[in-house]
């Protein structure tokens, strides 16, 4: 069993890049949307123990409360890296023997089978992580029980940390896993493969123009992870 560390930044923060797609006032709902999706799905994975979301925005955190993720502030206020440190910590006070991983909170098309699926993968390792559908960052990183997480998140991560000893997640079938948020066109693979519920609604009721978010041929919306 895994306990995941979700980190997420002031919800006013989050989400600049897209800001061709989405106005000031979208983006934060957006960005609240896509945490609560990634928190229902993973809450929803048979192999996961429970979801610890690091974060200091009042708002998410009663909101990924109610869904039963446990808050832990940012107490370092060193960044992200810093965020999930502190989160793994936080995690293993409450039980030392957990195995733990990082995972991003922009997965609005995340899926329990296929997060399932990777942390099955990573349980054969140290330490282990997944890259994103670019191939340059990283949506996942672990540690198995008594190993340091040692997250190095941000930019060019998958070379960082293959650079650091991690081994990569080769598992096939796990685009939803793979597929973060931070461009429109990112929006618009997420959306081909189906978004959870509360993302969904969040477009229908922002209504974004689809040719701001390249909607590929096929994209829906769906009403679960």
């Amino acid at each position: 069993m895994w306990s995941l560390i979700v980190p997420l930044k002031p919800l006013a923060l989050a989400k600049s890049r897209l800001a061709g797609a989405a106005d000031d006032v979208l983006r934060p709902r957006l960005a609240l949307a896509f945490a609560q999706d990634t928190v229902t799905a993973a809450l929803g994975c048979p192999a996961v123990r429970d979801v610890v979301v690091v974060t200091d925005d009042p708002a998410a955190a009663a909101s990924l409360a109610a869904l039963g993720a446990r808050i832990v502030p940012d107490a370092p206020a060193a960044g992200l890296n810093a965020a999930l440190a502190h989160g793994a910590r936080s995690a293993r006070a409450r039980c030392p023997a957990a195995a733990v991983a990082a995972l991003n909170a922009d997965l609005p098309a995340l899926r329990p089978a296929e997060l399932a699926r990777v942390l099955g993968a990573a349980s054969v390792f140290t330490r282990a992580f997944l890259a994103d559908a670019a191939g340059i960052g990283t949506t996942l990183l672990s540690a198995l029980p008594g190993v340091e997480l040692r997250p190095a998140f941000g930019g060019p991560s998958r070379r960082r940390h293959l650079a650091s000893g991690a081994a990569e997640i080769m598992a096939g079938g796990v685009d939803s896993v793979r597929q973060d948020v931070d461009t429109a066109a990112d929006l618009s693979a997420a959306l081909a493969l189906g978004v959870g519920p509360r993302t969904a609604r969040r477009l229908i009721a922002g209504a974004p123009a689809p040719d701001s978010l390249h909607e590929a041929p096929g994209a829906r919306y769906t009403e679960g992870p």
